[in-house]
């Protein structure tokens, strides 16, 4: 009863940005100190969805550590989470960790986030015309709900649903129905078809969830664009999300095409543009690129032998 009630004050606080760094590092003692288990889970995963309340504050320079450390550790009881805390879990780990891993100083934490983003970008379905739909549906109800209109229709709607379960409830004024036991009942029925698209829905939303945390990466990766070391591996990242555009829905379609594109840019700028140095401004890939397509290749040899053909197609 105390690791629970411990857990529900941190909860109250942790959604703060001001009061994070404290609760997260009373969060973590709870987990090295085994006090994470499958009666507690249910707790902990509501301290960390509140930590997640505002999924952009976890980036902020201030706490983007802390909320590293939180969720590397709560990695290690995610075998008590059920399938789809699991998947909300995955989504979070991008925001928190991933996300905050492209703001290293270290080319190999660099590397390593990039490598986990193009592999979540491979393992996302293909958009179909229902996910575009979805988003779309989603953007109004956004816009509905900011418009102040939400709370009248819900109203209506709950209105209407207690009518229909008035309907229901006369429908079988002398309770047959309770007598024909091979007849499921229309309340177990309609309860098994709201479970099933509830859902239903909540796998749409993960899905969406995880397009846009892969979204925002792009974003945060091509930010460091300005640092020369990063620049090949952005090259190669940008590359990826762009052939895989239609893993995207239509709104993000466009926002991966337009981040090619200033990828493309820059590649440009460095290409003609002089450095300090008064050598071309050129990054690794492009250096390799540039050196072996003017070697020779020997069938009997490595590169810079005595053939006569150019190695026009190497790392190209």
């Amino acid at each position: 009863m105390q690791i629970i009630e411990a857990m529900q004050k941190i909860t109250s606080h942790i959604g703060n940005p001001s009061k994070f760094s404290k609760a997260s590092k009373l969060a973590l003692q709870l987990i090295e100190a085994g006090s994470v288990k499958p009666e507690t889970i249910g707790q902990f995963f509501g301290l960390l969805e509140a930590a997640m309340s505002s999924p952009g504050a976890c980036n902020e320079p201030s706490v983007h550590a802390d909320y590293q450390a939180l969720f590397n550790a709560a990695e290690g009881v995610t075998e008590c989470f059920n399938e789809q805390q699991k998947n909300q879990f995955d989504v979070w780990m991008l925001h928190a960790v991933v996300a905050n891993d492209l703001c290293t100083d270290d080319s190999f934490v660099f590397s390593k986030a990039v490598g986990k983003i193009k592999d979540a970008i491979s393992a996302l379905p293909v958009v179909t015309v229902d996910d575009d739909n979805d988003e779309a549906t989603a953007l109004a109800a956004l816009a509905e709900s900011q418009s102040g209109t939400t709370e009248n229709k819900a109203a209506d709607s709950n209105a209407h649903a207690a009518a229909s379960n008035s309907g229901e409830e006369s429908s079988d004024p002398f309770g047959l129905d309770d007598l024909l036991e091979h007849k499921p009942k229309k309340s177990e029925k309609a309860a098994e078809a709201l479970n099933r698209q509830a859902d239903e829905e909540e796998s749409r939303r993960l899905l969406r969830s995880r397009r846009e945390a892969l979204l925002k990466c792009l974003e945060m990766a091509a930010r460091r664009y300005r640092i020369p070391w990063t620049q090949t591996t952005i090259d190669i990242l940008g590359r990826h999300a762009y052939d895989s555009v239609g893993r995207f829905t239509a709104r993000q379609r466009e926002a991966v095409e337009k981040l090619w594109n200033s990828i493309k840019e820059q590649q440009i700028r460095r290409k003609h543009g002089k450095s300090a140095s008064g050598k071309l401004d050129v990054n690794a890939f492009e250096r390799l690129q540039e050196k072996y397509s003017h070697e020779k290749i020997s069938i009997r040899r490595a590169v810079g032998g005595a053939g006569d053909r150019r190695a026009t197609q190497w790392l190209g």
